[in-house]
């Protein structure tokens, strides 16, 4: 099969969906690779890089122009307005194009519509079931890891205290004090980047099983008295919540919020606008100095008074809102993203070429459009069409059994 990869255009993005080390895997495996001239140079790959591992530099064209195109995201996923650029990626692909990328289709379902009128049968991997054979896959966790490391640094860069406990013959400094929101892999990451850089690390999770995982890192989990049966649902992700709940939940955070030199938020729901944890009072409650790194920033963030991409000063407390967090390490974020897509792509392919069975989740629960339509249910939904008939071609969604 011809893989493409072009350059990423979305502001920001740094990475590239393949590095060297995965094209030298797959044209050894007998595929050829185009990738688009200066694709990699942002996260440290150069074309030479590329042609020694077997690969054609090319033009957009010529990466657009194949079987399948690897992306890291969508061309205008995400974007309030799609560019004219994304439209124009669109027209450079054939009908039979496989797209495989992150395309953020259950909060901006949009794009989605035009894949399938270019009849591109298109994959998210931000809908990977989560089971044990899609954990080589798995880019929201490899990307998420390196997130939360990031937010970490970012907070002890900005913040007006040192993290570690120091003596010196001036007099001893006591350690920063960090509270983690969101126990996923991105706060697991944030927990453990704060414990190392020395601080004394509380977090807290909306779902009660998060508490052996905060502690493996290092972090002292907070509990809060809050009703939390219904917090978590079939593949372990957080639910959201009636807003009495987090009203209530708010109102017992503050005293954890004011307490906290440093606070990192990275509490999302999948397909949801990323829950409201810090009010404009909780942040003016905060000490002067303090930061807040709001790495739900893409979701709309977990703070209110968050703007996307930008640092706002309140009350002499510093909210910074990154939403490509992970961009800032391009070099480790691209191995780890290209190892996944390489390994999706492989698993797509098998031994006998595209296949697309309804009974394999990694596929199905991926698949967005196929043959000229929209096929994923809850895109569908989003969209206000009718659910999908069963159609062998189309690889009908099912529930996921499997998990973790």
């Amino acid at each position: 099969m011809h893989i493409g990869v072009p350059r990423e255009t979305l502001p920001g993005e740094t990475r590239v969906a393949l590095t060297p080390n995965e094209v030298r895997t797959l044209t050894g495996e007998g595929h050829q690779v185009t990738v688009e001239h200066g694709a990699g140079d942002r996260a440290g790959h150069f074309d030479d890089e590329y042609l020694t591992a077997g690969a054609v530099p090319g033009t957009r064209a010529d990466a657009f122009g194949a079987d399948i195109v690897l992306q890291v995201h969508l061309s205008g996923a995400g974007q309030a307005v799609v560019p004219a650029s994304a439209e124009q990626d669109l027209a450079l692909m054939r009908s039979s194009t496989i797209l495989i990328a992150l395309a953020n289709p259950l909060s901006h379902p949009g794009p989605v519509s035009r894949l399938a009128q270019r009849h591109v049968t298109a994959f998210s991997l931000d809908l990977l079931p989560r089971i044990t054979r899609a954990q080589g896959m798995d880019v929201l966790s490899s990307q998420s890891a390196v997130a939360g490391y990031r937010a970490a640094l970012i907070a002890a860069e900005r913040v007006d205290k040192l993290l570690p406990m120091t003596t010196t013959a001036a007099g001893s400094l006591a350690p920063a004090r960090v509270l983690v929101l969101g126990a996923g892999v991105a706060g697991l990451q944030a927990i453990a980047t704060a414990r190392r850089l020395g601080a004394v690390v509380r977090a807290y999770d909306i779902r009660a099983a998060a508490r052996e995982q905060v502690e493996s890192v290092g972090g002292l989990f907070v509990e809060l008295p809050l009703d939390t049966s219904a917090a978590e649902d079939a593949g372990g992700y957080a639910q959201v919540q009636q807003e009495e709940f987090y009203a209530r939940q708010r109102e017992v955070l503050s005293k954890e919020v004011a307490a906290a030199d440093i606070v990192i938020a990275t509490a999302q729901v999948p397909g949801r606008p990323a829950p409201i944890l810090i009010t404009e009072e909780m942040v003016r409650g905060m000490r002067p100095g303090s930061v807040v790194v709001d790495a739900a920033a893409a979701q709309g963030g977990n703070c209110s008074v968050s703007v996307a991409d930008d640092t706002v000063l309140l009350s002499g407390v510093s909210i910074t809102a990154p939403t490509l967090l992970a961009a800032g390490a391009a070099a480790h974020a691209s191995r780890l993203y290209a190892r996944n897509i390489a390994n999706f792509t492989r698993h797509l392919l098998g031994p006998e070429g595209p296949q697309l069975s309804s009974d394999d989740p990694i596929i199905r629960d991926t698949l967005l459009t196929h043959a000229g339509r929209i096929v994923h249910p809850q895109v569908r939904e989003l969209l206000g069409l009718d659910p999908v008939e069963a159609d062998p071609g189309a690889a009908p969604h099912v529930g996921t059994a499997e998990r973790r």
